[in-house]
């Protein structure tokens, strides 16, 4: 809060200063004072800058910014949400969860995962020390293709709901498939059902406010993630909460790409065709998924229901091994970078091939590297993106990564059937990624996301074939055609580059 202040403080200097020397009537000695006091507020906010420690041409392009854009540079600086990367923000939440994310690990055993190949076996090691969330052999994953069987099956098992229903999303619309979805929400709560409803306040921002007194007239506690009214102020406005999580009964969880709104269905006209996968989870590791939504929970309300929903063993109808399953939380309440070190990992394990689907493709360097040398190894690469996106930015900032990804031989291909929004990461058709986190900036560092990784289960056989399916609906872009591109098609990509920190 200290921090916040003083930096509020520098904006109204800047501020100040810039007035009175432009525009006010002092003499040249008085004006000169405020020259000095202007120069020393940016000469401190670029020493605080330093002590951050980024990337040096990250530091270097926000000292031009803070230098040659005066004012307006600063408060892009200071509202754009990079100031606190390092984790200034929601340090409480992020203390409190790895300390419930230690007494979690007390309660469970490690697996035995001597079952795994090498490579699956490096990246377990990696990922047990990386994340605070167990990995599970006592875990079912499967695959829903679509929102119709996604919605189908959400429906079905809302409705079977005996005791609660814990659901969080990022975007939530009061279109016919939230209205419906809402109607069951209020009916269960109205049969004595716990009902928690999170949302995000800028993702759900259409969500009308009748629905939101109707559910919590018939019971159901529902609270905005991060409230718009509020982030403005204290910077939070730029972190959002894109999970989609449905907990029911702490034995049934839903994760993946779908939101709730009727362009998930493909019923807009405006979007068409709508391509992505979500998941149902029973065993162990619902109770990591469920852990992620109670912490979240706690945050948003104040209120303390982790005894009331206390994480325990659970039980599958078979004892037959299928792999194992492991769910990763990321985001300012975990560690800095958490999922871009995951998908590095992934990749840097990889033997014989790396498919990737993801809408918006803004890979840092890191993951750019290992891309370019696993290709250069000789592993098949493939990415795939849809034709058309969603925003200017995205979909040309995605672009331009891929001319040093053709060159070394990755294969990028383009979903042409409609708006591919599944988040989905396959090495050697046995070990993969599925969830809300896309390959890019906002989700590695702004955003709060959940992802299951899957090694070795039956479920990566429905994803590989998924995929397969999907790139017969796909072009695969010539090096040599997209090399003769135009003029304005490379600027465009080059402007949209620049964005890419924040997309």
């Amino acid at each position: 809060m200290r921090k916040r202040r003083i930096e509020f403080i520098i904006a109204f200097i800047l501020i100040t200063s810039l007035y009175l020397i432009f525009f006010s009537h002092y003499n040249m000695v008085i004006k000169s004072g405020f020259m000095f006091l202007y120069v020393s507020a940016i000469m401190v906010s670029i020493y605080s800058l330093m002590l951050e420690n980024r990337s040096p041409q990250h530091t270097l392009l926000w000292i031009y910014v803070l230098v040659f854009f005066p004012v307006v540079g600063y408060l892009f600086y200071l509202f754009s949400g990079q100031l606190y990367l390092k984790g200034h923000l929601f340090k409480s939440k992020r203390k409190k969860d790895r300390d419930e994310w230690k007494k979690l690990l007390k309660q469970e055993s490690a697996p035995d995962l001597s079952f795994l190949q090498d490579s699956q076996h490096s990246f377990a090691k990696f990922a047990e020390n990386a994340s605070p969330s167990a990995i599970s052999t006592a875990s079912r994953a499967y695959i829903l293709k679509n929102g119709e069987v996604t919605f189908s099956e959400i429906r079905k098992k809302l409705k079977e709901a005996e005791a609660f229903i814990h659901l969080e999303y990022y975007i939530f619309r009061s279109d016919p498939l939230g209205k419906e979805i809402i109607g069951i929400l209020i009916e269960k709560a109205r049969k004595g059902v716990e009902v928690l409803f999170i949302f995000d306040a800028a993702g759900s921002r259409k969500i009308a406010s009748e629905d939101i007194e109707a559910m919590e007239a018939a019971g159901v506690k529902v609270f905005p993630f991060s409230p718009l009214k509020y982030g403005f102020f204290n910077q939070k406005f730029n972190f959002r909460n894109h999970r989609k999580i449905i907990i029911i009964d702490g034995k049934i969880g839903f994760v993946g790409g779908l939101n709730v709104g009727i362009e998930y269905l493909g019923k807009d006209e405006r979007v068409g065709f709508w391509r992505d996968t979500h998941m149902l989870l029973k065993g162990e590791a619902v109770y990591s998924l469920h852990m992620v939504f109670l912490l979240d929970w706690e945050y948003v309300s104040g209120e303390k229901v982790l005894q009331k929903h206390p994480i325990g063993k659970s039980v599958i109808q078979d004892d037959v091994l299928d792999g194992a399953v492991q769910v990763v939380a990321s985001g300012p309440d975990t560690q800095q970078g958490i999922m871009s070190d995951f998908y590095y990992s992934m990749i840097s394990c990889a033997t014989k091939s790396i498919w990737i689907a993801s809408p918006y493709f803004v890979p840092d360097e890191a993951i750019r590297t290992a891309l370019r040398v696993a290709a250069a190894k000789g592993i098949e690469v493939r990415i795939m993106v849809p034709e058309i996106n969603d925003g200017f930015l995205t979909q040309y900032a995605s672009r331009s990564y891929f001319s040093e990804l053709l060159r070394y031989g990755v294969e990028i291909y383009s979903y042409k059937k409609g708006f591919l929004h599944q988040k989905v990461i396959i090495v050697d058709g046995n070990l993969a990624s599925i969830g809300t986190a896309n390959m890019d900036m906002r989700s590695f560092h702004l955003n709060f996301e959940v992802n299951v990784f899957l090694y070795g289960t039956s479920s990566i056989r429905d994803l590989v074939a998924h995929y397969e399916e999907d790139m017969e609906e796909s072009e695969i872009i010539s090096p040599v055609q997209y090399y003769k591109r135009g003029f304005v098609e490379r600027s465009k990509e080059s402007f949209a580059r620049l964005f890419s920190g924040i997309l």
